[in-house]
């Protein structure tokens, strides 16, 4: 089929050639009804083409190619049935688009083309963004936990280290007073106070400038002597606290209760 110019529903002029392939079914119908039956037939498949143009669009002759091709075979076949002639396919071979209206639709795709990689760029930035929110998020989360983490043993190893520095004390304390109440116990107190003495007067002035001193430095017996004595007060008094209560325990264990009296 001859080229030929034909106009979308939107007002484009296109170029179109195509190709026809016909049978004879009815040679007599062929040779008397029609006078020459090849230039009929493209002259009908020509204008059958102008007319499927004009009821659509460009953009819909580009999607819909296939279609337009069934509905041309379809009014070819229904004007050249009484010629006895069938019309079995056609296609269009070449679609000429005019000059501007080419560039315009190669800026379009190219324009789409662009907003696409722009899109896609975006996208990738917000991406990495939130990557990077994430991991810093993630990072937070994981330092403060450590440091929970090492509060939390810091604090349990002072806790346990208090605790056994307290029964450590105590364990020593009983073994200090178990060892006063043994034989020659006094003698070794006041070994122990005479030897503590002696240590913290040689540390006298290293620290500070400020000194408190005794009334006689020298006299180290007399020192011993005084701490023993405030010990053994100590002790009477607590012995004497303990008789005490437990004679009032034992006077309040045989008061009895009359209801008559």
């Amino acid at each position: 089929v001859p080229e030929q110019a034909a106009v979308t529903s939107d007002n484009v002029t296109l170029g179109l050639d195509g190709v026809l392939y016909t049978k004879v079914f009815d040679p007599y119908k062929c040779s008397y009804n029609v006078e020459n039956a090849e230039f009929a037939i493209k002259k009908m498949a020509q204008t059958t083409m102008r007319s499927e143009i004009g009821k659509i669009t460009l953009d819909t002759v580009f999607r819909e190619r296939e279609t337009l091709n069934v509905n041309i075979v379809d009014a070819i076949n229904k004007a050249s049935e009484p010629w006895g002639i069938s019309c079995l396919r056609y296609e269009i071979r070449d679609m000429t688009l005019p000059l501007r209206i080419n560039e315009a639709m190669q800026m379009q795709v190219e324009a789409e083309r662009k907003k696409r990689a722009s899109i896609l760029e975006s996208e990738g930035i917000r991406e990495a963004d939130i990557n990077v929110a994430e991991g810093k998020k993630r990072a937070k989360i994981l330092n403060s936990e450590a440091f929970q983490t090492e509060q939390i043993n810091i604090a349990n190893g002072e806790a346990r280290a208090i605790q056994l520095m307290a029964e450590a004390k105590a364990k020593a304390v009983t073994q200090v007073a178990e060892a006063i109440g043994q034989q020659n116990g006094m003698n070794a107190v006041g070994y122990s106070i005479a030897e503590q003495y002696v240590d913290a007067f040689g540390k006298l002035a290293k620290t500070n400038n400020t000194m408190i001193l005794p009334a006689n430095p020298g006299d180290v017996g007399g020192m011993v002597a005084q701490a023993m004595t405030v010990y053994k007060n100590l002790s009477n008094l607590e012995q004497i606290k303990s008789e005490t209560a437990g004679s009032t325990k034992k006077h309040t264990q045989n008061i009895t209760f009359d209801p008559e009296s």
